[in-house]
């Protein structure tokens, strides 16, 4: 049966101390201070899943992540840290990755229609309050109706725009809609745009499959996401990771308890996705994550503190790596205690006192045996990856990029007629053409036809993607540049 070799013990006999595949879609947390080492052991769990066939999709926060993508250099002390630990296969290698930016600038293109987003994370992307979430609803069912499809901000702009003009008859049918809710709403798009978020919506949309694939040689493709700025803007981070982990369980079938996962999703600063998020928020991710394990799918949380993450979430994270608490405050000294309750207990360690004691590189690691138990901590020296612990240089992304088996499928983008153009043909039919009537509602999320003219649209190249035939619910009309 498969594994991953996360380490090997402190103690003088250096047992293994591995995750078993099949574990491995019931969830992690890696936690501890910053510089302690959790971003190499993220590289090594992703590297470790890679090499058993498993893609991986990481986020990249401070830019070392890349180093996946290239081979490590066998320096004195990486050869001295690996005799001590008795690894004998240990060689440098590159691992197969995929690069993706929702800004376009440092990999793959990351696209979402605002149909797509929904309402409710929008609102959380947006900032918006209570009532001012229950007019973006209001605008959502208006445009389902109407078979308005909503693609990018400029749709939301228009849709938005509609209801303001007809804000007496949409209040008498859904309730109250008032002008400086509209008002609010545009100003919080306008400062979306302005972030830069309006990278993120429009076409053509990222397919889910995508980030599930394979390398030629069997391993899993790592999707690695360009973080660095996108960290910086803390709503559009946790909600655009927070929609692809829904897509994900709302996409795949149920797969039961696979020997090994489809694809294991990591989130790192885990802590973003949960400040201020309201109740219905953690109720959602909650039950994503407690049914997503069905689906063959993995999350694993990285963190500072194990409190990051509720309580809910924090007792289905099966497989734990503790990096080091440094336990200078009263949250640092309540976390150290927190963190060592959690734990199976083993009766040769201290927990609570080797804690903040741990080394760079060491942690206390406790994982699912192969019949689902919880194993005792062990205190683990973590073992290092193939790969380069460190960023890549603009050139080597760029071949990276260039090398990529999804190179041109996202990166030209495609506009055909939503929401926007549609409403402006509607207010100005050119005189022989009669005004057309309502579209009829799309079943779902999404109808049969758009899905047809989505993928059509898909296989277009991007030369001819500038100027493809753009169809709404069946109507057919010329591409514009």
């Amino acid at each position: 049966m498969p594994s991953i070799l996360l380490g090997k013990t402190a103690t003088p006999d250096r047992r293994a101390v591995e995750l078993a595949a099949r574990m491995g879609n019931r969830h992690g947390l890696v936690a501890g201070a910053t510089g302690t080492g959790k971003t190499v052991t993220l590289m090594t769990l992703a590297e470790g899943f890679s090499r058993i066939g498993v893609p991986v999709f990481i986020a990249d926060v401070k830019g070392d992540v890349a180093g996946l993508s290239m081979p490590g250099t066998p320096t004195e002390k990486l050869q001295a840290r690996i005799r001590a630990l008795g690894i004998d296969d240990h060689s440098p290698a590159a691992s197969p990755v995929v690069f993706w930016d929702l800004f376009g600038t440092s990999g793959h293109p990351v696209r979402a229609t605002a149909s797509d987003i929904g309402p409710l994370l929008l609102a959380r992307m947006l900032e918006l309050n209570e009532t001012q979430t229950g007019v973006l609803e209001v605008a959502f069912r208006m445009a389902d109706e109407q078979g308005l499809l909503l693609v990018d901000l400029e749709d939301l702009r228009a849709v938005l725009a509609r209801v303001a003009e007809q804000r007496k008859e949409v209040s008498a049918r859904y309730g109250l809609v008032s002008a400086q809710s509209i008002a609010a709403i545009q100003r919080a798009l306008l400062r979306l745009e302005s972030e830069g978020g309006h990278h993120f919506f429009g076409e053509p949309a990222l397919e889910i499959g995508d980030l599930m694939r394979t390398a030629p040689d069997g391993r899993g493709l790592i999707g690695i996401l360009a973080a660095e700025n996108l960290v910086l803007k803390p709503r559009l981070y946790s909600t655009f990771l927070l929609w692809l982990l829904s897509e994900l369980f709302e996409q795949l079938p149920e797969v039961g308890d696979p020997d090994r996962p489809r694809l294991v999703f990591v989130f790192d600063e885990a802590h973003l996705l949960f400040d201020d998020a309201p109740p219905a928020l953690r109720q959602r991710v909650e039950q994503v994550v407690r049914l997503i394990r069905s689906k063959g799918v993995g999350v694993y949380f990285c963190s500072q503190f194990p409190d990051d993450v509720p309580g809910e979430i924090l007792g289905q994270l099966g497989n734990r790596v503790q990096h080091a608490l440094r336990a200078f405050t009263p949250r640092d000294q309540k976390a150290v205690r927190v963190a060592a309750e959690t734990f199976v207990p083993n009766p040769s360690l201290d927990v609570e006192s080797l804690l903040p004691r741990l080394a760079i590189g060491e942690a206390l690691v406790s994982t699912l045996s192969a019949d689902g138990v919880p194993s005792p901590v062990e205190h683990t020296v973590i073992a290092p990856p193939r790969c380069r612990m460190g960023p890549v240089t603009p050139a080597e992304r760029h071949d990276v990029l260039a090398g990529s088996p999804l190179h041109g499928r996202y990166d030209q983008p495609l506009d055909r007629e939503s929401a926007a153009e549609a409403l402006a043909r509607r207010a100005s039919p050119p005189a022989d053409t009669p005004a057309p009537g309502p579209a009829p509602r799309r079943g779902g999320r999404e109808g049969l036809v758009e899905t047809m003219a989505r993928q059509a649209a898909r296989t277009v190249g991007s030369q001819i993607g500038r100027q493809i035939v753009r169809g709404l619910l069946g109507s057919l009309l010329g591409g514009r540049r």
